[in-house]
């Protein structure tokens, strides 16, 4: 993993990958309009605002909407590998990749539990997700 690319953050983006470095899955939350949202911006993409912008931390819980198997080389991946997108318990829909579970359509079940892990990158962490684990009754 050590030839993975590392993110650079963006003013924008601090925040967030402030976030992922505490292990912390951070999105924006508009105390205006009472919504989530993904990716990181200066103003509510639903009303506009800028000053009821604020960082929260998601629960970490998703489920996969969508996904490819790569089968092509990538700096630091072995194929295959996947690309994910997931829908966050709380709404926005982020782009990662999936571990923890074979790179076989049989194993990836569309709407299957998902949480977020970490990934060591450079000085910073990438949220990707795997399989949730089953809660006790």
């Amino acid at each position: 993993m050590a030839d993975r690319l590392s993110p650079v953050p963006t003013p924008e983006t601090q925040p967030f990958w402030d976030g992922c470095r505490q292990h912390a899955l951070r999105i924006q939350w508009c105390d205006n309009c009472q919504a989530h949202f993904f990716y990181p911006r200066v103003s509510c993409p639903r009303c506009g605002s800028v000053a009821a912008v604020r960082w929260v931390d998601a629960r970490g819980r998703a489920t996969l909407h969508s996904y490819v198997i790569s089968h092509l080389k990538a700096p630091g991946y072995e194929p295959p590998f996947v690309i994910a997108i997931v829908q966050l318990e709380e709404g926005p829909r982020l782009l990662s990749n999936i571990i923890g579970v074979e790179a076989d359509p049989d194993a990836l079940v569309l709407d299957m539990p998902l949480e977020v892990d970490f990934e060591p990158r450079g000085e910073l962490a990438v949220p990707v997700f795997r399989p949730a684990q089953p809660t006790a009754a």
